[in-house]
């Protein structure tokens, strides 16, 4: 059989597949269906500093082929999670992300503190939040503000820090740069991109916010490119997200340079869609004689134009 143990920034999984943030929860939904042991990795619902209530509703609609979202980080705050949800993980033979949001660099910090010496394996550091000190615009839309979250967090705790970045940028391989000389450990892409449905009946936003994260298999073209540059340009492991439904879409995900993939929007048509795609994945490795799920990565052969 094929191998498909993956390692990044010194964790290794033993799967590429891991599931999304704020798509599986805290596994404990997702364990009734099927073991998390069988995932590769868990990266668990964003996690702020204080308890969030999350947006007003209506936060969730239904677009062609995906999802808009403003659920707004809705979460019981890092303490919370360490006393009510971590105890459910600690000792599960699966990869534990813990997905970090703040306003403020101070809250990341606060975070990441907490988190040092705990069972989580892994920050997956959110920096699609809004900063309130400059204004309300994203961490991420800036390569200094991308790069001061990093660097304030590396200081604060000895985890691995993956960074997940936003596709509503113009140039996402400065924000991957600036991230990598920051003290990133890994990058995994994409984030939501900002989109928008109104009501016919009422010229209203169907969501309450206004505007929220579109997801699901509209975005999967926009997420390979953009994987494919940023793993063309960054020295650090990539892990990549954004659409992933079949295994194929895992498969073509790896060959633009992701060292594993993530799935969320696909789970909530079928929860059982991570375990499909681990399964073609392997499928496919043995159908190709490929003795490794490494041996595939970042092996596209782009046109020479």
């Amino acid at each position: 059989m094929s191998s498909l143990q993956v390692e990044i920034a010194g964790v290794t999984f033993k799967n590429p597949v891991i599931t999304a943030s704020g798509c599986c929860g805290y596994g404990r939904e997702y364990d009734k269906l099927y073991p998390m042991e069988k995932l590769g990795g868990i990266s668990l619902k964003g996690m702020t500093l204080q308890e969030r209530q999350g947006n007003p509703p209506c936060r969730i609609a239904e677009t062609p082929a995906g999802m808009l979202n403003s659920v707004g980080l809705q979460n019981p705050g890092v303490e919370a999670f360490l006393a009510q949800e971590l105890p459910n993980l600690e000792g599960r033979d699966v990869v534990k992300l813990a997905n970090v949001a703040g306003s403020t660099l101070e809250d990341y910090c606060a975070i990441a503190k907490r988190l040092d010496g705990t069972a989580v394996d892994m920050l997956e550091v959110n920096i699609s939040c809004p900063n309130v000190k400059e204004g309300g615009v994203a961490f991420g839309t800036s390569c200094e503000s991308a790069a001061q979250v990093v660097s304030g967090m590396r200081k604060c705790t000895s985890k691995p820090l993956m960074v997940k970045l936003s596709p509503n940028v113009t140039d996402i391989v400065s924000i991957a740069r600036a991230v990598e000389d920051a003290g990133a450990d890994a990058i995994s892409l994409i984030n939501t991109l900002l989109g928008m449905r109104i009501d016919l009946k009422t010229r209203r936003p169907v969501l309450h916010n206004n505007v929220g994260g579109l997801s699901g298999p509209a975005v999967f073209p926009v997420a390979v490119r953009m994987v494919w540059q940023v793993a063309n340009a960054v020295k650090i492991p990539v892990v990549g997200m954004g659409g992933i439904e079949k295994w194929q879409d895992a498969v073509e995900m790896m060959l633009a340079g992701a060292r594993a993939v993530q799935i969320g929007a696909a789970l909530f048509a079928d929860p059982f869609t991570p375990l499909k795609v681990i399964a073609g994945i392997e499928q496919w490795l043995e159908d190709n004689h490929i003795a490794d799920v490494n041996e595939i990565v970042g092996t596209v052969r782009p046109w020479e134009n």
